[in-house]
């Protein structure tokens, strides 16, 4: 088994071929100045001629060495003045959990490395060693300090800790899981690694800052700095991948000597972790940050999530009986305040909200999710789709197939076949007081007519049921129900097709307006007054920085409206209730169990046309598709 030695001499030789690449492009600019005081001291000295062609040739090699030196002296500037990008993060101070900094400390003594400068949290499932020995992200230096003109003393790494790593792992399996991160700080030390690394940043960082040049004129010299930077990159791409790789070879050998077993139990907790924070993100904190909240506690949602899955999956059998043990956030003072700042970076991060809550960005705790966020969800997706459909024409549905039995059915018994799609003149909703056969005789007039009876049409229902389609002004709608919905999905997959592709525009569009408003809104001046540093090139291209799901087609956005419509209706008229799943997000509870079988039924009414399905699903809860729902 190598030493850590053998890493740490493999970098710095990588770190030495970087450095060269510096020192060769320093060579070329300089070159033609070179070249330029050579002709000069000849002609000074006479040991060079003093004919027309060698007064030409120094004309010449003075104007390169002026015009390389101006060059030369615009990349310097724009690197050196360049932001490296930093991770966003949480910083956490030493007052605010001095047990996690003397955990990291006591862990640095014993790995003999230097401990890191300061401790920060991060909404993601990782850690790592970040520089942030730049100019522009150290603290400004005081004007009384003894030597004005003295360079500020070289920093720790500071160590970056995934958040949901202190809600979830126990003490011992973070410092395990830390070892060889906190390890790195020793080769991360070594001046010549130090300096290639602070190369490629501050290259990387340059090319962040020409990507963002969008004059074609006034910014050409940032695309020239940008081209040039770029191919400074690709030549010391592969030696400084190498030594980033020693490096942590180097760092994994030193950690082999600290809670070797327990390290190997600390990584299956990582992707665990990882797993339950990922749906935690997806299906549960997603639908919240599209309305405008967000949990104020997403940390320790982790918890439940996990513990959940744990009792779902044989594999994760086990993992939550470690949960009597001490857990690693009582290391923090005040963990709730933290959780809440990772939280709303989180939301930052993966939505794009802004930086700083408001009268449209409010946090909502887990006890008022499913009231505040799942309810409220379902009635404005319901709400979205019967826009949709007030806004079809009614000659754009297919006309249903001619029934046989059609014609027959002529006199006042022909009402309950008709529905909202097959009235094509009436509005949404349209049609007198109906109940379908489940239904008992005895409630038909007391339970029915006051709320889907329409006053205005009694005198016009005098006729035959056949004049109903002449009438020239139907009265409106009593209100949007669940019936309305499924008779004009149950026509055919074309009707269906246009729903989804109406409804697909009106997300379109809704999505548009959104990213107009956060457009409007602060990105990196908000982020500096809260102390949340991005460094160039972070936050410049818009947020969300990773983006939680891909664009859904519009089938998918159907069944998703369809769904809400059907649990609106099941709150509404079955007494079900609005519920939070850990791993799936909404719920909707019967009798308090959830219900996870209307997927199917949803779908294929939404595939296939056949609402069969569906209504008997409906039957079995008891949900009543002909009374009106509430809608936001």
């Amino acid at each position: 088994m190598a030493s850590p030695e053998t890493g740490v001499l493999a970098a710095r030789a990588r770190a030495l071929a970087v450095l060269r690449i510096r020192s060769t492009a320093l060579a070329v600019a300089l070159l033609p100045a070179a070249v330029a005081v050579v002709l000069l001291a000849g002609r000074a000295t006479g040991h060079l001629g003093a004919g027309t062609g060698w007064d030409l040739a120094r004309w010449i090699t003075g104007g390169l060495a002026v015009v390389s030196l101006l060059l030369a002296a615009l990349v310097a500037v724009v690197v050196a003045r360049a932001r490296p990008a930093l991770s966003p993060s949480v910083p956490i101070s030493e007052k605010s959990a001095p047990d996690l900094y003397r955990l990291v400390r006591d862990l640095a003594d014993r790995l003999e490395v230097p401990a890191p400068s300061a401790i920060a949290l991060t909404p993601d499932c990782d850690s790592w060693l970040e520089d942030r020995t730049h100019r522009a992200h150290g603290p400004p230096r005081r004007s009384g300090g003894p030597a004005g003109g003295e360079r500020r003393v070289p920093e720790a790494p500071v160590l970056v800790i995934g958040s949901p790593f202190l809600w979830w792992m126990r003490v011992a399996e973070l410092r395990a899981l830390l070892a060889p991160v906190v390890a790195g700080t020793g080769p991360s030390s070594h001046p010549d690694i130090a300096a290639a690394r602070r190369f490629i940043r501050g290259l990387d960082a340059a090319v962040a800052v020409a990507a963002r040049a969008r004059r074609p004129v006034r910014d050409l010299p940032l695309r020239f700095v940008g081209r040039v930077a770029r191919v400074l990159l690709r030549a010391g791409r592969e030696h400084a991948t190498i030594m980033e790789r020693a490096v942590a070879t180097a760092a994994s050998e030193r950690a082999q000597t600290v809670d070797y077993g327990l390290r190997i139990v600390a990584q299956e907790q990582v992707g665990l972790a990882y797993a339950g924070w990922d749906r935690l993100l997806t299906r549960v904190a997603l639908p919240a940050w599209r309305m405008g909240r967000w949990p104020s506690r997403l940390d320790a949602g982790v918890v439940s999530a996990l513990t959940e899955l744990s009792r779902r999956d044989r594999l994760a059998d086990g993992f939550a009986s470690r949960l009597g043990e001490r857990p690693a956030c009582d290391l923090l003072e005040e963990p709730g305040a933290i959780d809440r700042a990772a939280s709303l970076l989180a939301a930052r991060l993966f939505h794009g909200g802004p930086a700083e809550p408001g009268p449209d960005w409010s946090p909502v705790g887990w006890n008022q999710y499913p009231e505040e966020v799942v309810d409220r969800k379902w009635r404005l997706e319901a709400a979205r789709l019967h826009r949709v459909l007030d806004n079809l024409p009614a000659t754009a549905l297919p006309a249903p197939p001619p029934a046989p039995a059609a014609p027959a059915q002529e006199p006042a018994s022909a009402a309950p076949p008709l529905s909202y799609a097959r009235t094509a003149a009436r509005t949404p909703g349209d049609r007198p007081a109906e109940r379908p056969p489940t239904d008992e005789p005895s409630l038909s007039p007391s339970a029915d007519e006051p709320s889907l009876s329409l006053p205005a049409d009694e005198p016009s229902l005098g006729p035959p049921a056949a004049d109903r389609r002449d009438e020239p002004q139907p009265a409106p709608a009593p209100g949007p129900t669940l019936a309305r919905v499924i008779d004009r999905l149950a026509q055919g997959e074309s009707a269906g097709d246009l729903v989804a592709a109406r409804l697909g525009a009106e997300v379109e569009r809704e999505e548009r307006e959104e990213a107009a408003r956060q457009a409007a809104r602060g990105t990196s001046q908000q982020d500096a007054a809260l102390g949340v540093a991005w460094g160039d090139g972070m936050a410049e291209g818009g947020l969300p920085l990773f983006p939680l799901q891909p664009p859904r087609t519009g089938r998918e956005l159907l069944a998703d409206h369809v769904t809400a419509m059907v649990c609106c209706a099941a709150v509404d008229t079955a007494g079900a209730a609005p519920g939070l799943d850990w791993l799936d997000g909404p719920a909707l509870l019967v009798d308090g169990a959830r219900r996870a079988d209307l997927g199917r039924p949803v779908l294929s009414l939404v595939d296939d046309g056949d609402a069969e399905p569906l209504r008997g699903w409906l039957t079995t809860i008891g949900v009543r598709p002909e009374k009106p729902v509430r809608l936001v």
